[in-house]
């Protein structure tokens, strides 16, 4: 390697970092673990750890509906995350966040909730040709059920919206524009910010998918401007099964409940149900207690550490791991983006990425194989699938180094 790069970055010490994630600690088929598949899900610190073990050793009990001490304990440390999510996201108020199960369930409240409401036969949903299932298929669901339209943005070679042609989609019938902020399967940062801005000049809403972005970068819904944006916590170093969508309060207020049950309502009568105030109109039933308590020992580690130092870092690592893999013979990376995240997905000449997988997981390098729920994007691109090494500030460039060298081996096995 031509340059060896620091793997403390602007004062950020990976060893120190490496020693809050257990998992890390372990060996896999005798080989030390080298966990290259963060897109997919972060690897948890002791901190979120020991607060789902408090929660259950300790606090236990169903949240908003008991008078006694331990309800009272759960309920204050599960909304004291709702208040985390405003300060990590910079919400204007509280209950502009509603707890859902991640992501994916976010942006279907909304195409279900808003979009029922809101989209008629002839209006237009616009997407982009990088998005993952999660903001393709609820958009295809909603415009089937209304008969309305769903229209593809279109990017370059490199991964890249195309601005221009996504002005020229825009008219009068656009209801909703939903977009990534970062691409999962080709690590594309994208200008969310204007893009916003060119919906709203259309009369159109704005909803990010930003699962991708939230691990790795600051996000401001108020800077941004968005209407919606979505996160989940097993992206943040959370637990699964949880995540937020944040809306601006006017549009929240202004949509019916996505499911009815308890927690949700003011009155219950067999004439007349009235419905709770924001953000509680959206939550039906018992929720992941457990889990929103850990999203909020995610959310306080992420913002210990510095979401600009773990940019910064994670940056360094993308330079250097991207001036490795350009050495293999017959290597093409898939997603060259000039404004990207730590996420290198790439094909290797006459070798099925499957094949990669499996060689790379006999020498304890986990990377993701596949499609990555991106199906058109690897269509886009004319490859059936993609090695993905997604990194995050836990990695190394030691790390990178046995991800070199496993592909010679698999290159050498498969020669």
């Amino acid at each position: 390697m031509s340059t060896v790069r620091s793997e403390i970055a602007a004062g950020f010490d990976v060893q120190k970092v490496r020693e809050d994630f257990p998992v890390l600690k372990q060996t896999i088929h005798g080989m030390p673990l080298v966990y290259l598949d963060s897109a997919a899900t972060a690897q948890k610190p002791f901190a979120v750890i020991d607060a789902i073990r408090k929660f259950h050793e300790v606090d236990c009990a169903n949240i908003h509906r008991g008078v006694h001490e331990l309800s009272q304990r759960s309920t204050a440390a599960y909304e004291e995350t709702r208040s985390k999510a405003r300060r990590f996201l910079n919400a204007r108020f509280t209950n502009e966040l509603i707890f859902v199960r991640g992501t994916t369930e976010g942006i279907n409240l909304v195409s279900s909730s808003w979009g029922r409401h809101n989209v008629k036969t002839g209006d237009e949903i616009v997407i982009s040709a990088m998005e993952h299932h999660s903001n393709i298929v609820p958009w295809q669901m909603l415009c089937e059920e209304q008969g309305a339209k769903l229209r593809v943005i279109p990017m370059n070679d490199r991964g890249e919206l195309i601005l221009e042609e996504y002005q020229k989609l825009l008219n009068p019938r656009t209801r909703m524009v939903a977009v990534t902020h970062v691409s999962n399967a080709l690590g594309t940062i994208n200008p969310v910010r204007q893009i916003i801005e060119m919906a709203h000049q259309a009369g159109a809403l704005a909803l990010i998918d930003g699962a991708q972005a939230a691990p790795h970068m600051k996000v401001d819904v108020q800077a941004l401007d968005a209407d919606f944006y979505a996160i989940s916590g097993h992206k943040v170093v959370g637990p699964t099964g949880i995540g937020i969508l944040y809306g601006k309060t006017a549009l929240l207020n202004a949509m019916p409940p996505y499911q009815g049950g308890g927690d949700m309502i003011k009155t219950v009568t067999f004439e007349k149900t009235t419905y709770a105030d924001l953000p509680y109109k959206f939550e039906a039933g018992t929720p992941n207690i457990a889990g929103g308590i850990g999203l909020g020992a995610a959310f306080d580690y992420l913002t210990h550490l510095g979401l600009d130092q773990i940019a910064a870092y994670e940056h360094e690592l993308l330079l250097y791991g991207t001036e490795a893999l350009l050495r293999i013979p017959g290597l093409r990376i898939i997603g060259t983006a000039r404004e990207k995240a730590a996420v290198l997905s790439f094909v290797i000449e006459g070798i099925h990425p499957h094949d990669i997988g499996t060689v790379l997981d006999r020498q304890g390098i986990a990377v993701r194989t596949g499609h990555h729920c991106a199906q058109p994007v690897m269509d886009w691109f004319h490859v059936p699938a993609t090695t993905r090494a997604s990194l995050a500030f836990y990695n190394t460039t030691a790390e990178i180094d046995a991800l070199t060298a496993g592909l010679k081996k698999v290159k050498e096995i498969f020669s």
